[in-house]
């Protein structure tokens, strides 16, 4: 597979960056369980540039909660142009590519690894700023006007807690805490704004290039849709993206406050934070669900079968998240 990959941007090269030599380098990312990522390189006199290649390995399995990667190329190429830190979307893949479904975006260095955001010490002088700049940016990003972009979705608070009690329901095996977290959650559903925004739908560490001076970037676009604002709020404080930095909620590096007055600072919604911790709930639940069905359609055969297993793993981690949740908004 990776030579047909070699291949098909060898022939794609010309187009994405005039006057290349050749294809230098190309290497599969590792992470992603539902779509492949390629860093490559390519030579040119003197220079040599680098992109990222994000295509579906395979089309008969997609989420059904995912956007399309047509549809994620164009939320970033709108997001680019309103501010947004976002790779530049170079070229979406077209038949004749011979690369499948997908779109090939600009190379942003930096580091988007979680574990490492939290504690290495390179970014010690980024973190106490982090959750503020994420509140500026989700303000950012809420306040797009995605009206011209095709194939979003709109999701009603209500909708979303449906559609994971469809998921738990179709798992083989019963998950008792599953089942009593949508019944708390089916009982404090907030009301929809009466204006839905763009939702990131994945906004969270380990989805955001940073370097040492603060975020340079905003991935995985995969789960946009047009909703309540509040779920991406509740999403990044999720405690599996605090990657053991448990009393730093905001993705392990800030505190709910700083980042609530930065996104109504922004220009954001005032921030109601029951209604927050509601979707805190819904999130880690959605998480556990997305980790339970990775090991529930697990096929040890498939080229992924090693990522699934990583993340069908952690379905008992959201188990306890949810039980502690649970237990303080008792």
């Amino acid at each position: 597979m990776s030579e047909a990959v070699r291949a098909a941007l060898s022939a794609l090269a010309p187009r994405l960056a005039p006057g290349t030599t050749g294809l230098a380098g190309c290497r599969r990312l590792s992470g992603g369980a539902s779509q492949e990522t390629w860093l490559f390189e390519l030579a040119a006199e003197g220079e040599s540039r680098r992109f990222i290649l994000r295509r579906a390995p395979d089309v008969q399995w997609q989420s059904d909660l995912a956007a399309g990667l047509g549809t994620e190329a164009a939320l970033m190429r709108l997001a680019g142009a309103a501010g947004v830190p976002s790779p530049a979307v170079v070229h979406i893949l077209a038949p004749g590519d011979g690369l499948g479904e997908g779109f090939v975006m600009s190379f942003v260095a930096g580091e988007t690894l979680g574990q490492k955001i939290v504690r290495d010490p390179a970014f010690a002088e980024a973190r106490p700023g982090l959750a503020g700049q994420c509140g500026r940016i989700l303000a950012a990003i809420h306040r797009l006007d995605a009206g011209g972009v095709a194939g979003l979705r709109l999701k009603t608070n209500r909708a979303k807690v449906d559609a994971l009690a469809e998921a738990v329901a179709g798992f083989r095996e019963r998950r008792p805490v599953f089942e009593l977290a949508l019944r708390w959650l089916a009982g404090h559903v907030p009301a929809d704004p009466a204006r839905p925004a763009l939702v990131h739908g994945d906004f969270r560490n380990g989805n955001l290039i940073v370097g040492p001076e603060g975020v340079r970037a905003v991935l995985d676009w995969e789960l946009a849709h047009l909703g309540d604002p509040r779920e991406d709020l509740g999403w990044i404080a999720v405690n599996s993206w605090r990657f053991g930095a448990i009393d730093l909620p905001v993705g392990g590096f800030g505190t709910r406050e700083a980042l609530y007055a930065a996104y109504a600072a922004a220009g954001g919604a005032p921030v109601d934070a029951a209604a927050v911790r509601f979707f805190e709930v819904l999130g880690t639940l959605r998480w556990g669900v997305i980790c339970a069905g990775n090991a529930d359609q697990l096929d040890l055969a498939a080229a992924n079968a090693v990522e699934r297993c990583i993340i069908g793993r952690r379905a008992s981690e959201t188990e306890l998240d949810l039980l502690n949740l649970l237990r303080e908004a008792a």
